[in-house]
């Protein structure tokens, strides 16, 4: 998901960034000057480029000083605990992703065992979530995607086309489809549907439930309802979704109505700390799966799996045969050109960690998760998540109402933003009754040692918080609302997007959980 960027007009480009600092003319360097070193250079007194492409060249050590120098601003991934998204990976693993830079991952001709790798990933992703392989059973099939969000694109196209078709066949009218879903889905599920022409359906949450449930999800399909997704993991509080009660209410109704299961985030985990759950190709009515490779499956961003039952539910018309490089290939993606780095490093990934490696990293993840959650619990916390391997390695909380405190949840995660900590606070998906929490998301480099350090600063902060008067946690907030946060300085944005209303948090004022 990438931001909208606004091209300034001229006027506000040239702008200087203190009003009357246009006045100021500064001595340019001398040609003895130049050369001293990059801080003595011409460059380092001059602004970066940010509106036009600079007419002249630049050193290139001085080109990647500037720009690092500029990053330095950026957050430590390490210590961001709102993503899901990996930040650690061996030296070998790094290694054989930067060796595969030059390489466009489309060109099968030029690059075969490159192709060979994702096919040899797709199957093993494929056998772990059980899809059918015995000798009777149509083959199944899947992808490499640039992410969740991709996969998901094409997962409901594949579910819209053959719900098309099906009706077209019986003559009836295929105009108004639907789909039926939790409200605190990811918002690349809005997406799908509004760029894809669906109707979104929507089993709303409440102020005790935070996932889809099962019955009043199957009431809500019509003869117009193309699937329902279920998620393995929401990114509000972790919890896994009841896909197998969905499953077995269709059969028991007999609603032919397939399920798709959004594992994004819990794909790479389920398989290997609860292995009993039935949430996969095991349920008849699953018919396609997304799962993250740079989430749990332990990938630097970004790469995706998405794989389907059998060619049934991959409609034929959506793949395009083409000859292109001098191969022959089948395509079904929403891009074409890409790197291949990322689909390498998952197949290291794998075969370097086995399932073995994958269910050691999970159950430390998961023990680590519930060492947390027993750590602000007894600060006074409520905890929101599930642990004990019911649900993904995370924990949500919130502040208990019953004391009353003068700060909520978004005070907190400012005052851990100091301590160089991103954890996010959110709102709640609508009607769970503006509930307002926190999430740390517990990833590989996130040791125990770490753990308690993150501990101790969540300690410090409540108790910086307390001291102050409420006026004063009042004017902070704002303070570090508009000037700490990369919203409030923002400047991107165009305004004739903003406070769009056919979305979710348009309609709603639901926060988006990060993912």
């Amino acid at each position: 998901m990438v931001h909208l960027a606004t091209v300034p007009n001229d006027d506000a480009a040239n702008a200087p960034l203190v009003k009357g600092l246009e006045h100021i003319k500064l001595e340019e360097p001398s040609v003895d000057e130049v050369n001293v070193s990059i801080y003595g250079s011409r460059f380092a007194n001059q602004d970066l480029p940010s509106h036009d492409m600079p007419d002249g060249d630049m050193p290139k050590d001085v080109a990647y000083r500037m720009i690092k120098d500029h990053l330095t601003l950026d957050g430590n991934p390490v210590l961001n605990l709102a993503s899901f998204v990996t930040t650690y990976m061996e030296d070998e693993a790094e290694k054989l992703m930067a060796e595969a830079l030059p390489k466009n991952f489309i060109d099968y001709e030029e690059y075969p065992q490159t192709a060979d790798i994702q096919n040899k990933c797709v199957n093993m992703v494929a056998r772990l979530f059980n899809a059918p392989t015995s000798a009777g059973d149509e083959n199944a099939m899947g992808t490499s995607t640039v992410g969740s969000s991709e996969a998901i694109m094409l997962a409901t196209l594949a579910m819209k086309k053959r719900w098309q078709n099906k009706r077209k066949a019986a003559g009836k009218d295929h105009s108004k489809p639907n789909i039926v879903m939790n409200a605190a889905v990811q918002v690349c599920w809005e997406k799908a549907a509004r760029y894809f022409e669906i109707e979104e359906k929507y089993v709303y949450c409440t102020e005790d439930r935070y996932v889809i449930d099962p019955e009043e999800a199957v009431n809500l399909i019509d003869e117009n309802t193309i699937g329902i997704c279920t998620i393995l993991g929401t990114t509000y509080t972790g919890e896994y979704e009841d896909t197998k009660a969905v499953n077995d209410l269709l059969v028991k109704k007999d609603i032919d109505c397939p399920i798709h299961v959004d594992a994004a985030s819990g794909g790479f985990v389920v398989p290997f700390v609860t292995p009993d759950l039935e949430w996969d190709f095991r349920l008849e009515k699953v018919i396609s799966i997304n799962v993250s490779g740079h989430k749990y499956g332990l990938v630097y961003p970004g790469v995706g799996w998405v794989v389907w039952r059998s060619p049934e539910f991959l409609p034929k018309e959506l793949v395009f045969n083409i000859n292109y490089l001098g191969a022959d290939q089948a395509s079904f993606t929403l891009n074409f050109s890409k790197g291949a780095s990322q689909v390498i490093g998952q197949y290291y990934q794998f075969i370097r960690l086995g399932k073995v490696g994958y269910r050691a990293i999970m159950m430390n993840l998961t023990r680590t998760a519930d060492y947390l959650t027993e750590c602000v619990k007894a600060m006074g916390f409520l905890i929101l998540s599930k642990g004990h391997g019911t649900g993904l390695p995370l924990v949500a909380f919130r502040l208990d109402p019953k004391h009353k405190h003068h700060f909520d949840e978004f005070a907190v995660a400012h005052q851990l933003r100091e301590r160089g900590w991103v954890v996010p606070a959110y709102t709640m998906a609508p009607n769970a009754g503006n509930i307002k929490l926190m999430r740390v998301v517990v990833r590989e480099d996130f040791s125990r040692s770490r753990c308690d350090s993150l501990v101790s600063d969540i300690k410090q902060a409540v108790e910086t918080l307390k001291a102050m008067e409420p006026h004063t946690v009042d004017q902070y907030q704002k303070h570090v609302k508009k000037h700490h946060t990369a919203a409030g300085k923002t400047k991107h944005a165009h305004p004739k997007y903003k406070d769009e209303k056919h979305s979710l948090q348009g309609k709603s004022g639901k926060t988006h959980a990060i993912c």
